[in-house]
């Protein structure tokens, strides 16, 4: 006979996986929109007026990036508004994973895009009116480093806090330290940072490609860092997409599997017939234990110490 104990939304659990930043992150992400927007005026028209393909490449770009940006803004309150909707079982917390998902979609056409249009202009070269347009260059190259600021290095934090806002901490009072391993990260706000990247390395090497061609006499270096920048975006795409699918696809995570092994069979006495793990939100899994050899009471004290578990089901057989 199967034993099954989960929480009861009864006596106070909740399903708030939205990570302790959420907020924050929102309005940051609000912050870039409009400064990504702006700029992104400027340079389609200086662009167009200019006759520089790096600085359209980068008008562009940013007009792709403005749109994946504002998806982001939107996940955000769309997580938010629906966090403790009954019509998501686990929560609103993967709500920023899709987001991200579609974000790396646009890099990877955004990317496509650039790469033709530079290709094109190598066979087919156009003047180009340097100075002004590295002008603009400029100004966008520091729209870029403002928004990066703004987002305050998303692509290089970890969460620290997984229970931010939920309506349980299972594992208050344990002083075990997973310091060392590296925790999982909001992977909208990553979106959004990659995309304010994106923006800065097609704005640097728009400024080399012009100023080359106004002092070398290079012109054809102007497409040719379209073509650069073109192959670090889609590389970036293909990272940001093989992350937030894995989240959307319920992907396990080997290290922290091994982890929830180790702390239930390793005095000896029990043994997981079944294991489901998988991450609801930033920061926070959810888990489903078989166990023979031990009570649920047991279970849930060995697995105490495993903070990034934010809701835990527990087979006793």
């Amino acid at each position: 006979m199967t034993a099954r104990f989960h929480s009861d939304p009864a006596l106070g659990h909740d399903h708030v996986f939205l990570g302790d930043a959420h907020d924050a992150n929102a309005r940051r992400t609000l912050w870039v929109v409009a400064l990504t927007a702006a700029m992104m005026v400027g340079e389609i028209v200086a662009g167009f007026a200019f006759n520089s393909m790096a600085l359209l490449a980068d008008g562009f770009h940013m007009a792709t990036h403005a749109g994946a940006l504002g998806v982001a803004a939107a996940a955000y309150a769309y997580a938010r508004r629906h966090a403790r909707s009954r019509l998501y079982s686990f929560g609103t917390g993967k709500v920023g994973d899709l987001a991200g998902f579609a974000s790396a979609l646009v890099l990877g056409i955004v990317a496509l895009g650039i790469a033709i249009e530079s290709i094109g202009r190598l066979a087919d070269p156009r003047p180009v009116a340097f100075m002004e347009a590295t002008a603009i260059g400029v100004v966008g190259l520091l729209v870029n480093i403002a928004s990066a600021a703004l987002l305050g290095h998303a692509g290089h934090t970890h969460d620290h806090d997984h229970h931010a806002g939920h309506g349980h901490d299972h594992h208050a009072g344990h002083g075990h330290d997973h310091s060392d391993r590296k925790r999982p990260r909001d992977n909208n706000l990553r979106s959004a940072y990659m995309h304010v990247l994106a923006d800065a390395l097609t704005s640097v090497l728009a400024i080399g490609a012009l100023l080359g061609g106004r002092y070398l006499g290079w012109v054809w270096l102007d497409p040719v860092m379209g073509v650069v920048g073109a192959v670090v975006i889609a590389i970036w795409s293909l990272n940001l997409l093989r992350d937030t699918s894995a989240v959307l696809l319920d992907a396990s995570d080997p290290a922290l599997e091994a982890e929830i092994r180790e702390q239930v069979e390793g005095p000896g006495d029990a043994a997981i017939t079944d294991l489901h793990l998988w991450r609801v939100g930033p920061g926070a899994h959810a888990a489903i234990v078989s166990v023979t050899g031990a009570d649920n009471q047991t279970v849930r004290e060995r697995l105490a110490p495993v903070h990034e578990i934010a809701h835990l089901t527990v087979e006793a057989n």
